[in-house]
């Protein structure tokens, strides 16, 4: 069922994903080479906790940190690790949830490691980000979730990048992931429209091979099969009168 926020909901959302972007903002200054995920983890967690949130990842269905961090061929759900340290020329993404009196602020940045001399990596970064605002654009009162989908699919395909297609956004508010799944394949004036009020996370997650990926024996970590790397790039918004508001952008 897709609900749609009051204003007071709306508000509490805004303050749980300020949070979020305080930390993305952030935690780009620790991810250095030498440098665990899980010490990345844990000054987020600290970051997260100095705000005011608690972490909205730790303990949901089981998962033991703050935030997901995945790095190079992992697509998504990495578990931090003392065990992953990261090297010149990785790249990671970091994926952070915040709980602000019950709702939650969702959000999710790929970072480079270092120096990333490969140019097709900078381009998988680029292009990956650029179709998250490519989805933005069609985030409006009356749109369908599929032009948003349309429009990532279009903008990556295009530049020679896949997307696997078992994972998506989601709406969301009081629980993480809500209705309406929000896909990043798909066809445009198809899917739920959006109408005011509705808060929903937009969210390629994109590889540089093929579409297929596995998850791990740890039963999070998604990594693609052959081996490439992946780029994830995450907003959450409140569908506007005439458009929608970046909730996970941080004030000036």
């Amino acid at each position: 069922m897709i609900t749609i926020k009051s204003a007071r909901e709306v508000a509490l959302m805004k303050e749980a994903s300020r949070v979020v972007a305080y930390v993305l903002n952030r935690i780009g200054e620790y991810i250095k080479p030498g440098v665990s995920t899980w010490e990345i983890d844990r000054v987020a967690e600290e970051m997260i906790l100095s705000q005011g949130c608690t972490p909205g990842f730790k303990g949901y269905e089981g998962f033991p940190n703050a935030c997901c961090i995945s790095v190079n061929e992992m697509l998504v759900h990495g578990i931090p690790s003392k065990k992953i340290i990261l090297k010149e020329g990785d790249i990671v993404t970091v994926d952070v949830g915040a709980t602000y009196k019950g709702y939650q602020g969702d959000g999710a940045w790929t970072f480079a490691v270092g120096e990333v001399t490969d140019p097709r990596v900078l381009e998988l970064m680029e292009v990956t980000k650029e179709a998250l605002y490519k989805g933005i654009e069609q985030a409006k009162p009356y749109n369908r979730v599929g032009d948003i989908a349309n429009a990532i699919q279009t903008y990556v395909e295009a530049h020679g990048f896949s997307l696997p297609v078992e994972y998506t956004g989601h709406g969301i508010g009081k629980g993480l992931h809500e209705d309406p799944a929000v896909p990043n394949v798909g066809k445009p004036h198809t899917m739920e429209v959006l109408k005011k009020g509705m808060c929903i996370c937009i969210e390629p997650m994109v590889f540089m091979g093929k579409p297929h990926c596995r998850t791990l024996p740890d039963g999070w970590g998604v990594v693609s099969r052959d081996g490439s790397w992946a780029a994830h790039y995450e907003h959450e918004l409140h569908i506007t009168e005439d458009g929608c508001e970046i909730l996970t952008k941080e004030d000036d």
